[in-house]
């Protein structure tokens, strides 16, 4: 009996008919080493004030580990030691109001093949 596979279902086997591990975003997170930078950091709001009037801070929202918070006062605050280089913060800000450049040689994410 051969019975169509929803997306949810194919997406958990693999090509060779194997089914795959299931893989939390949090585990791979855990598997980076983080090289910070503490004298100059790579990433910047470049206009403090436009985040405090955005009505959307899609930064709080997109970043996929949480390195954006909101203050009470309506300011965001970037903590850029648990930043994993993806840019989607500079890619997804409507104001362009980010700064991100890679990090200095020896410094930022090391990430794990295999």
């Amino acid at each position: 009996m051969n019975e169509q596979l929803n997306t949810k279902e194919a997406k958990k086997i693999s090509k060779n008919g194997e089914k795959l591990p299931e893989v939390y975003i949090d585990d791979i997170l855990m598997s980076l080493k983080y090289y910070v930078d503490e004298q100059e950091s790579h990433i910047h709001i470049i206009q403090p004030d436009v985040c405090a009037s955005c009505t959307d801070k899609g930064c709080l929202y997109f970043c996929p580990v949480g390195a954006y918070k909101e203050q009470a006062d309506g300011q965001v605050q970037i903590a850029p030691q648990s930043c994993i280089e993806c840019g989607s913060c500079r890619v997804m800000c409507p104001h362009n109001n980010i700064t991100w450049k890679l990090p200095r040689g020896g410094f930022g994410v090391a990430y794990k093949f295999g």
